[in-house]
């Protein structure tokens, strides 16, 4: 590959980030947002304006949309859960949910606490993340969610990734490329 940095507008504020080759002959561009308060505010800023109105909490994986998660909440006024990677001593009467992450390419448990479970019952929830890729991070809280017995009315993220076709239903701010050398 011959460029290193892939040039971004996040609502409007321009970034490069790292085109980084996950496997052989495929790379991708590294989305990070931690410790970038800058994008976090815009990108929350642009997402909602783009949510539905009818969310009464938005939900996110353990990692690096907490900071986006939490800044949406602070300007909707909407509660946030997050799911955890680790089970906790502390988390009781806990669900899980298996995922294969592309981030780790390794497996990978999702759990819900069970005082947030009691918290989702019955409420619609907005799915959010950094970035969807694949698809399995959103599958996992998809099954916590239906296990949980909130219903889900909308998936959010600040970018696709891939074909921009398999994601329209995901509301963002934009798609990231895959590289593939042929």
């Amino acid at each position: 590959m011959t460029k290193s940095y892939y040039p971004v507008s996040i609502a409007g504020l321009k970034r490069r980030f790292p085109i980084v080759e996950i496997a052989p002959g495929v790379s991708v561009v590294v989305f990070n947002m931690l410790g970038d308060t800058e994008v976090v505010v815009h990108a929350a800023k642009a997402l909602a304006k783009k949510m539905p109105q009818n969310i009464d909490v938005l939900v996110a994986p353990d990692g690096k949309s907490i900071p986006l998660i939490f800044e949406l909440s602070r300007i909707t006024k909407i509660p946030y859960i997050v799911t955890r990677k680790v089970k906790k001593p502390y988390m009781l009467g806990t669900l899980k949910s298996e995922v294969v992450s592309i981030t780790t390419g390794q497996p990978q448990t999702l759990w819900l606490d069970g005082k947030d479970k009691n918290v989702l019952k019955g409420k619609k929830v907005a799915l959010v993340d950094d970035v969807v890729s694949t698809g399995s991070t959103f599958k996992g809280l998809r099954e916590l969610m239906k296990a949980a017995g909130a219903k889900i009315v909308a998936e959010v993220v600040v970018f696709t990734e891939g074909d921009p076709k398999k994601w329209r239903r995901v509301i963002s701010l934009g798609n990231l490329p895959v590289f593939i050398d042929k």
